[in-house]
């Protein structure tokens, strides 16, 4: 029966701690032993089991998911005067990374389907100065990728794939449909570590030289320096901890899809279509719902209602970046990007990690159903 007074949570990671805390022990302890602390045999061994499950050439273990995309833009050399362009609905990372480089970040609206970049309005933002575009595959769905290399041929492409571990593009894994994949071991991501940790993919392997090169300080052989890095590195313990999950996590993300077909049919059901839209799953486009987010109309008295009611949700993004003071000196204005504008005021996260119960699921949606009627 359904406990209606315990909360059910957004997120909660001490569940799955308990399918692996035995393996994560060992891990740990094996490291404890080696007292191999930085990169090592861990790092590598991670680094090579995630380049054969993300089917691409290399894959280099860096401190976070966004010093993944600041070592990725550093390694093209993006600096003053170049521009950079990805979409304003998004963590605040993508856009920050170009920004603490110099150059100049470029917005580009949003798909109100998906939530991603859309293509159609990416070629009238490309400039001479264009260096990059960084597509973010928002919420575990793929961007329209055939779309965006249309759009702007030959401009190297960055994938931000830090809520898209698993997902793939018309059967090709996100992260090596570009230049180069960036990816974020975020406890609460779909693979997540025991703290922060990333990951940087390409197919290009004097591309991949140069990251490795670049996670520590430009440096090869040691204390001699090629050109200034940064200091990247990928703990030991988080990679152990991670090659502990990775094997799980085809399993975790059939979970989730689970429950975002349990929660479609739930809210048809109660008949809340007409105040609730679920997420579109595009064709080709693998949707591993890192986040289950829909649409819904009165968004902040609905989420105050539910919080009453103990069940809990997240807004992700209540403010699209370009209306960030920090970008103010960008100069763009409110209405500029009515989409990601028009989605910040409506989009709310509903739990959706791989040990929800199915009761919980029911929980979410009567609160709901208890709102609009």
């Amino acid at each position: 029966m359904s406990d209606t007074k315990t909360p059910v949570p957004l997120f909660d990671l001490t569940r799955q701690f308990l399918e692996v805390k035995d393996d994560v022990h060992a891990a740990v302890e094996r490291v404890f032993a080696t007292q191999y602390f930085i990169l090592g045999p861990e790092v590598s061994g991670l680094e090579k089991e995630c380049a054969e499950y993300l089917k691409v050439k290399r894959a280099i273990g860096v401190s976070s998911g966004t010093d993944a995309l600041l070592a990725a833009l550093m390694a093209l050399g993006i600096g003053p005067g170049d521009e950079v362009i990805t979409t304003p609905f998004t963590f605040f990372a993508t856009a920050g990374v170009v920004h603490r480089l110099g150059a100049r970040t470029v917005f580009v609206d949003i798909d109100p389907r998906d939530y991603n970049l859309d293509p159609g309005k990416l070629a009238a933002a490309v400039t001479p100065r264009t260096k990059a575009i960084i597509p973010v595959h928002l919420y575990g769905q793929a961007v329209d990728m055939d779309g965006i290399k249309a759009a702007a041929p030959g401009i190297p492409i960055v994938e931000d794939c830090c809520q898209a571990i698993g997902t793939d593009y018309n059967g090709v894994p996100v992260g090596g449909l570009g230049l180069m994949g960036c990816f974020s071991f975020f406890p609460t991501k779909n693979l997540g570590a025991f703290g922060d940790g990333g990951l940087v993919t390409t197919n290009d392997e004097v591309l991949g030289e140069k990251l490795v090169d670049m996670r520590l300080h430009g440096m090869r052989p040691k204390y001699v320096h090629h050109f200034v890095g940064g200091n990247f590195r990928l703990d030991a313990l988080q990679a152990a901890i991670l090659r502990v999950k990775l094997p799980r996590l085809d399993g975790w993300i059939a979970k989730r899809r689970a429950s975002a077909a349990h929660y479609r049919q739930l809210f048809t059901a109660a008949g809340l279509l007409g105040h609730v839209t679920p997420p579109e799953e595009l064709p080709g486009r693998g949707h591993t719902f890192h986040q289950y987010v829909v649409r819904v109309e009165q968004r902040d008295r609905l989420r105050e209602h539910l919080g009453k009611l103990g069940l809990g949700t997240e807004v992700y993004y209540p403010i699209s970046l370009h209306e960030q003071e920090c970008f103010a000196a960008l100069g763009y204005r409110r209405g500029d990007f009515p989409e990601s504008e028009k989605a910040c005021t409506e989009v709310m996260a509903m739990p959706i990690f791989p040990e929800l119960r199915a009761d919980e699921r029911e929980r979410m949606v009567e609160g709901i159903r208890s709102f609009f009627s």
